[in-house]
């Protein structure tokens, strides 16, 4: 892995982390399901724009279009639509530890249902990262978090998953931006519906919501996307997801800086363990790629 790819990885890990936090201004102000719809039909404008310019084509191959709709549907629809409405309830550092457990989600998704073999170091990983969950997630409880807004963020969590394998689909033949655009529209679409039937549209328009709000639009909707794409194509996603590693760790210390959300030792200890039973199911899958 070289120098550059390793800038992508931390660049990703960092911008979408920070999603969050932004998420969790903005539905303070905004319904979340109308205010995603918003921002991904604006998104997709900027990034179908740009891909356009840079001479790139929305006459994408079949396997791409399949990809794309369902790309579109669980991250941005059911995972960034979920999250959005939980984090009316939770707090945002709850929302990104949840999200951050998806590798490992991959990995037993492909245990369980692909009968994928575990090293190892992959089932203490796995070992580790769900009860380092457990962890946070009982002393979370246990001081009264809605378990509701939890409930959404796993199931956010297990479209995020489905999203990750379609992957390889979406990445292949170019016209990487386009995708991206094109992808945003989906969730649009679908959030659209879902907030005419379950919403009542009222907006407090304020400095700090449209600034947290430009930045989701730019910065995780359109950037950390293209960079996620961009890396997979330059080192796979195998070794890619590796710096998802970093996410539980970025996410409550972003937290706690922009929101002053406060951390318990359990939270602490919880992180820590969840870091590292990521970090062992990634390495082992590149042992197992290596060989």
């Amino acid at each position: 892995m070289d120098l550059r790819a390793i800038a992508m990885g931390l660049s990703f890990a960092l911008i979408w982390s920070s999603a969050f936090t932004s998420a969790r201004i903005i539905v303070a102000d905004a319904p979340p399901f109308a205010i995603s719809a918003i921002r991904f039909t604006i998104a997709g404008i900027i990034g179908v724009i740009i891909a356009r310019a840079l001479g790139q084509t929305w006459h994408l191959t079949r396997d791409q279009w399949r990809a794309t709709l369902v790309f579109g549907l669980c991250q941005n629809a059911i995972y960034l639509g979920f999250n959005f409405m939980a984090m009316t309830t939770i707090e945002a550092s709850v929302a990104s530890i949840i999200a951050s457990t998806m590798p490992l989600m991959v990995a037993f998704s492909g245990w369980v249902v692909l009968r994928e073999k575990l090293t190892p170091m992959a089932l203490a990983g796995l070992v580790l990262g769900f009860g380092g969950v457990i962890v946070i997630m009982s002393s979370r409880i246990g001081a009264g978090v809605d378990p509701f807004g939890i409930g959404l963020c796993v199931l956010g969590a297990m479209a995020l998953t489905i999203a990750t394998l379609m992957m390889r689909g979406a990445t292949a033949g170019g016209n990487v931006l386009m995708i991206v655009g094109l992808q945003m529209f989906v969730g649009a679409a679908v959030l659209f519906v879902a907030s005419m039937i379950f919403e009542t549209w009222e907006f407090n328009w304020n400095p700090r919501m449209i600034t947290a709000l430009t930045y989701t639009i730019l910065a995780p909707g359109l950037l950390a996307t293209w960079i996620w794409f961009k890396l997979v194509s330059r080192i796979g996603a195998v070794r890619a997801a590796t710096f998802h590693f970093l996410n539980p760790f970025f996410g409550v210390a972003i937290a706690a800086v922009l929101l002053g959300e406060k951390l318990g030792r359990m939270d602490i200890i919880g992180v820590a363990i969840i870091t590292v039973g990521i970090l062992a199911v990634q390495l082992s899958k590149q042992s197992n790629t290596v060989k």
